[in-house]
This record gives C-alpha cells, structure tokens and sequence, in this order.
C-alpha cells in the first residue's frame, strides 16, 4: 500500500514514466529485502504510475483539456482523487491474487 501512494503522488508531480524510473528500484530492493515475490511490486508500482488523475500536469491529456475544457486545479482533486481511491483499491486487492508474493 505504501509503494502505491509513494507512486500515485510521485506521478501526480512528473510524468508517470519518471514516476515508475524513480521508484522501480527501490521496490525491487523492498521485496528483495523482504525475501517475497517482486512482480507484485512492478505490477503496482505499473498501475501507481498509470494513475495520474489527481493534477492536470500528472499527464499531457489532463493538461491539454485543461483550459478548453474550463477545468480548474480543484476539479482535477475533486475527481481525480476519488478516482485515484479506486483504483488503488482495486489494484491492491486483485494483485496478490494474480500474482502471489
């Protein structure tokens, strides 16, 4: 769960391919260390990154439809986050049933 909101916030910041460069390594060294599985970790550390709906400069596409749109900062938060809770909800609950640590 701390690997996702680590990655989910990160890529609300930079693009989410700098998001997933940034943190990949260190969750692979998080299970290494643990001794279980890492592909549950790429797998979240995969979807964290994908989840960029919380600011409009998390993507290109939620910029680019920023200002014809009329969208504000707060719009972005306002739909962006419960839609974030979501899928972190439904990403760390079907992982380790698709793959096991």
């Amino acid at each position: 769960m701390g690997t996702y909101c680590v990655v989910a916030l990160l890529t609300s910041l930079v693009t989410n391919n700098a998001a997933a460069v940034i943190t990949f390594p260190i969750a692979m060294a998080g299970a290494e260390s643990l001794g279980v599985n890492p592909l549950p970790y790429v797998v979240v550390v995969m979807f964290a990154a994908s989840a960029s709906f919380l600011t409009p400069i998390g993507y290109q596409t939620n910029l680019m439809v920023m200002g014809p749109g009329g969208y504000r900062v707060e719009d972005y938060l306002k739909l962006g986050g419960p839609l974030n809770l979501l899928t972190a909800v439904v990403v760390l609950t079907l992982t380790p049933f698709f793959w096991p640590f």
